[in-house]
């Protein structure tokens, strides 16, 4: 994996270079993952196995470090404004809803049923194109999270753009899903959709509302945003450490794929990664022809961008079964989801000075 220059403006003391270097953190977290996850695969299964409704706790409680500076810095008092800043809902609910799903589908199809045809049989080939749209159908609630405050995105717009996903999730998820897959009996499993908000909205939510409240108690208001950013600068490592930790994570769950099935894995992450980057360019295009700000901008085109994998893993269990190719379709989207997003995180980055302030 090649250097990507991360480094954000004005980054608080003693946080720049090891953002400057993340890509290079992240690629050592996949080595390390891989190789403890081959060398003790006890023990990953024994933290693979602490989940309920295909949500790995250990896995959670690392999001959670990774998204509770972001909740903290949600300025409560700006929400009612919001309704003001309309585009940048609007370009998450077309892209996500509208766009995402459709285009996933067509590229795995194209693929699967064209490109790759002569490698694979046309059950796997199916298969494969079902995991697909399943992560094409889920956006991102958790690390939606991370990635936009490494572009230092407005955190009270993206609150509110998760969280429209989310609701509009409940109602268009399976429908959309049944249409592309053609099933009809489609079950959304309530339990990994509720926890996953929970835990990955709600609680880390709750906490930095509180943790604001602490911070900003006998505070004069022209001074509250300074004290604010300092506490989230000073916790902000901690963030960074749970990203490595929860990449290493992932890539030692899957580590015995991963070398029992490079092939087929390369194969799934070409229309992920095309996908991918299509996807933001349509966004990150749309939002700077619209001028959109770029703290909402950025956010905007990540949150289309990125996957809810533990609804899509789920969903792909529940209808194909654990050692399904839906089900490795939508573990492949995992793997690729982090240094893809980097990078697009440091292109936005690079990108910031294109956009009205």
């Amino acid at each position: 994996m090649t250097h990507i220059d991360t480094a954000l403006p004005a980054a608080p003391a003693g946080i720049g270079p090891f953002e400057k270097w993340l890509s290079l953190w992240v690629a050592l977290a996949m080595a390390v993952g891989l190789v403890l996850g081959n060398m003790l695969p006890e023990l990953f299964q024994t933290l693979a196995a602490l989940e309920y409704a295909s949500v790995n706790f250990p896995v959670a409680v690392l999001i959670w470090a990774m998204v509770y500076p972001m909740m903290v810095a949600v300025d409560f008092s700006s929400l009612s404004h919001i309704a003001e800043r309309p585009k940048g809902l609007v370009l998450t609910v077309v892209v996500n809803w509208l766009v995402k799903p459709f285009t996933m589908a067509a590229l795995g199809v194209l693929f699967f049923n064209v490109v790759f045809a002569p490698f694979i049989t046309p059950a796997d080939a199916q298969q494969y194109i079902a995991g697909l749209i399943l992560l094409g159908a889920a956006p991102c609630t958790a690390m939606v999270f991370v990635w936009s405050q490494l572009t230092r995105g407005d955190a009270t717009y993206t609150l509110v753009q998760v969280s429209l996903n989310d609701v509009i999730m409940i109602f268009a998820f399976a429908p959309i899903v049944a249409l592309l897959l053609g099933v009809t009996d489609i079950v959304v499993p309530w339990g990994t959709l509720l926890l996953s908000v929970g835990l990955y909205v709600v609680i880390p939510l709750a906490a930095g509302m509180l943790t604001r409240v602490w911070l900003t108690h006998g505070v004069r208001a022209q001074d509250q945003d300074r004290v604010v950013s300092h506490f989230t600068g000073a916790v902000k490592p901690f963030s960074i450490v749970g990203l490595l930790a929860t990449v290493g994570l992932l890539f030692g769950f899957q580590g015995q794929v991963i070398l029992d099935q490079p092939l087929v894995i390369g194969m799934i992450a070409v229309p992920l990664l095309i996908q991918s980057y299509g996807i933001f360019a349509l966004a990150y295009g749309a939002a700077w022809a619209w001028k959109v700000p770029f703290a909402i901008a950025a956010p905007c085109a990540l949150i289309g961008t990125s996957n809810f994998f533990e609804l899509a893993v789920a969903v792909a269990i529940s209808i194909f079964g654990l050692n399904s190719g839906a089900a490795l379709a939508t573990v492949v989207g995992v793997l690729v989801e982090v240094p893809v997003m980097l990078s697009l995180v440091a292109f936005a980055n690079r990108t910031r000075d294109r956009f009205p302030a």
